[in-house]
């Protein structure tokens, strides 16, 4: 890994190429490419000051941004894509790509640069931060449209967001309310839970809403989400390199489940439920905060009893619950009852089911779902109490 070093004069200068046990303590920047940037040809003298003409460049204003920022955090290293990657070099890129997200999991500090996020959008006239001035702009930023920045803002045990003139707007913790209404990505993926705990659908749909300048990069850069290595194949388009990625997942999480029955249409999210009301916002709050409180607390009680006579709204109650779980990355499964129908008339697939969106929900409960298979291939015909 290739890095940049600043030093207390302010000078900024490439590193050698490290070893995984040489890699300093380092800043990370993520941004969007403009016009100009400062690439690996304009600084391939190793340890040597970025020249005048490098300076020059409008790309140099937010390398200098995170050599000083980093400075101030402590950091003497930090790393830039546009010019710690020789990109002409197709095994180094390879290498890149493929570390890319290890890359940020490890970084001291990620600074996210959001050069369409003014100065002038932040400060009111008495100098007082705005919600009503930065929000709009923070919404609206090309930083949450482009396919790398996913990785970048999930990977890192720390994100900072800065205007293009490197004032502070806030950290992936402060802001994290509004980046989940902004890209719909759970909060809790937002603070560091283990991607695995998230379906692959659910990880698949972080994608929605992201463009990459190459249509192939749209399935690179999900690598790092799903713990793959795949080969970088430039040319072969968009719909090509998803069919591999996807080969690659089936294989790496051993997704074909064994054979078990399961009933049709039984999850809170399909089709047959997705016109099922829901609880409008003002009602049943104080019910909802008592299952939220419930279902936070992990020396609680296992279940959750809601009782009523028919009529009193408990699916209505239980599908929002459901989303609202869905929508924080915690359900880890459902079945609706629903009197007359085959299978969800009755509990004869209710645990197949449900053992069937669990393993696909938490990977490591597979073995686990396969070991009782293997050691009796006929438990999904047996007794409920079985």
């Amino acid at each position: 890994m290739r890095l940049l070093e600043r030093n207390a004069a302010g000078e900024i200068r490439l590193t050698k190429d490290f070893l995984d046990d040489e890699i300093p303590l380092y800043a990370i920047l993520s941004h969007t490419w403009g016009s100009e940037e400062v690439l690996f040809k304009d600084l391939t003298d190793v340890f040597t000051v970025l020249p005048d003409d490098t300076k020059k460049k409008l790309g140099y204003e937010k390398i200098r941004f995170c050599g000083d920022q980093a400075w101030r955090d402590g950091l003497h290293y930090f790393w830039v894509d546009t010019c710690c990657i020789d990109k002409t070099n197709n095994v180094e890129l390879q290498e890149a790509n493929i570390s890319m997200f290890r890359w940020y999991k490890r970084a001291a500090k990620c600074y996210a640069y959001l050069a369409d996020v003014l100065k002038s959008s932040l400060d009111t006239d008495d100098g007082e931060t705005s919600q009503s001035r930065w929000k709009p702009a923070f919404r609206k930023s090309r930083w949450f449209t482009r396919g790398w920045t996913l990785q970048e803002l999930i990977a890192p045990a720390s994100v900072e967001f800065f205007s293009k003139e490197g004032i502070l707007v806030g950290s992936r913790s402060s802001l994290e309310k509004n980046i989940h209404e902004i890209t719909g990505i759970p909060v809790d993926a937002l603070r560091c839970r283990p991607l695995s705990r998230f379906s692959v659908s659910d990880r698949m749909a972080w994608m929605e809403g992201r463009n990459t300048t190459r249509g192939e990069d749209r399935a690179y850069s999900l690598l790092g989400i799903f713990s793959i290595q795949m080969t970088l194949r430039y040319g072969e388009g968009e719909e090509e390199a998803f069919k591999r990625l996807w080969a690659k997942i089936n294989k790496a999480s051993k997704m074909e489940l064994p054979q078990v029955p399961i009933a049709e249409n039984a999850g809170f999210d399909s089709r047959a439920e997705e016109h099922n009301a829901q609880c409008h916002p003002d009602t049943r709050v104080d019910l909802l905060h008592e299952i939220d409180a419930w279902a936070g607390d992990p020396n609680g009680q296992c279940i959750f009893w809601l009782n009523g006579v028919a009529g009193t709204g408990k699916s209505t109650i239980s599908r929002t619950v459901a989303t609202r779980f869905t929508q924080h990355g915690l359900l880890g499964a459902s079945f609706f009852f629903k009197r007359g129908e085959r299978d969800r008339g009755n509990a004869t697939l209710f645990i197949t089911t449900l053992a069937a969106q669990l393993a696909l929900k938490e990977l490591q409960m597979l073995e686990f779902v396969r070991g009782a298979l293997h050691s009796d291939p006929t438990i999904a015909t047996k007794a409920l109490r079985e």
